[in-house]
């Protein structure tokens, strides 16, 4: 059986990390592979594994490191497929890790997730190959439906047990007898969208984070792949995000552009099944948002790129499509090509 997804670790130190991922795998019934090889020290090995792979048929890689964690900048100088980063909590928290693996320049996006968290890490790449096996989305929602029925649970085990607080109402709204009402799509609304069929769905939370999505919007227009644009809020203006967010049911992946909270991505992760690409903003302040946007609870991965860098976004939207699809390969490497020449 060829796998689907390669895991590389920097370190054999980093493999309490790879196993978080491999039990996501597990449930999820992908195969992977997994390697142990060094970015600084063994830069060969890592050339020969992630070529082979990538000709062997490998998909999406997962790259794990600590430290300076120049190993999934590595993996994605030698192939064309989705790369994600994993930062280890080695010193300082992680955040070194973090910075290095997020703030990759154009063309060459990591999709990073938050530090440790190789379970999202695992659950990204399920969702990269899900856009074309429906039999691996299917599994993915129901994986969703065990972390939120884990939460619902906890109502029980936690809040009912606690007798000694005179005052607490206990069975007010209580969690399991409560009636959870499906969303309701505005069909008005829907008709309003300018591209209902698109496969990338562009979400801004403000308008001065517009500049940034316009960028991702050249890009994916080079690469010939349809997208629609929309700037809402999911706080000031939630029934309209929500709705818009249903409403696009075709979208293969959804980018969100945010600054101050990055409600955004958190916002889309709830309401759909799909990847969710994020881009954190500088707001007017001078303040990134790039930790709000990465450090995602275990359940709802975000990949995120670096701060304000809406073309690496759109970069790493067509990585994920052109698993698939050979024609959107080729579309990146002359994107790659010509700005290396330049």
């Amino acid at each position: 059986m060829t796998p689907k997804i390669m895991i590389i670790l920097g370190s054999g130190s980093d493999i309490g990390i790879a196993e978080k991922s491999m039990d996501i795998l597990e449930k999820l019934e992908i195969p992977y592979s997994l390697k142990i090889a060094s970015a600084h020290r063994t830069p060969n090995l890592i050339r020969e594994i992630v070529k082979q792979g990538t000709d062997a048929g490998i998909e999406v890689f997962i790259g794990i490191a600590g430290l300076a964690a120049h190993l999934p900048g590595a993996i994605a100088a030698y192939t064309p497929r989705p790369v994600i980063g994993v930062p280890v909590d080695v010193k300082t928290g992680g955040i070194d890790a973090l910075q290095s693996i997020v703030q990759m320049p154009y063309p060459s996006p990591i999709a990073t997730v938050g530090i440790d968290r190789g379970d999202n890490a695992a659950i990204l790449a399920a969702q990269f190959l899900a856009i074309h096996d429906e039999e691996i989305r299917q599994r993915i929602i129901s994986l969703r439906k065990e972390y939120a029925k884990k939460v619902k649970q906890s109502n029980e085990e936690i809040i009912q047990k606690i007798t000694d607080k005179k005052f607490i109402q206990n069975d007010f709204l209580r969690i399991k007898n409560l009636e959870i009402n499906k969303v309701e799509i505005d069909e008005e609304g829907i008709k309003k969208c300018k591209n209902r069929d698109a496969e990338v769905v562009i979400i801004v939370g403000r308008q001065t984070d517009v500049v940034t999505a316009k960028n991702v919007g050249v890009i994916l227009d080079r690469l010939k792949i349809s997208y629609d644009m929309k700037v809402v809020c999911p706080i000031r203006s939630n029934k309209k995000f929500t709705n818009y967010v249903k409403s696009m049911k075709n979208a293969k992946i959804f980018i969100g552009i945010s600054s101050n909270s990055s409600q955004v991505t958190g916002g889309i992760v709830g309401l759909t099944d799909r990847p969710v690409i994020g881009v954190p903003c500088t707001n007017e302040n001078g303040d990134d948002y790039m930790l709000t946007t990465v450090s995602m609870p275990p359940g709802v991965p975000v990949a995120t790129v670096g701060i304000n860098n809406g073309k690496n976004a759109a970069v790493l939207a067509g990585e994920i499509l052109s698993i698939k699809n050979p024609n959107t390969v080729e579309l990146l490497d002359k994107l790659k090509d010509k700005k290396i020449n330049l």
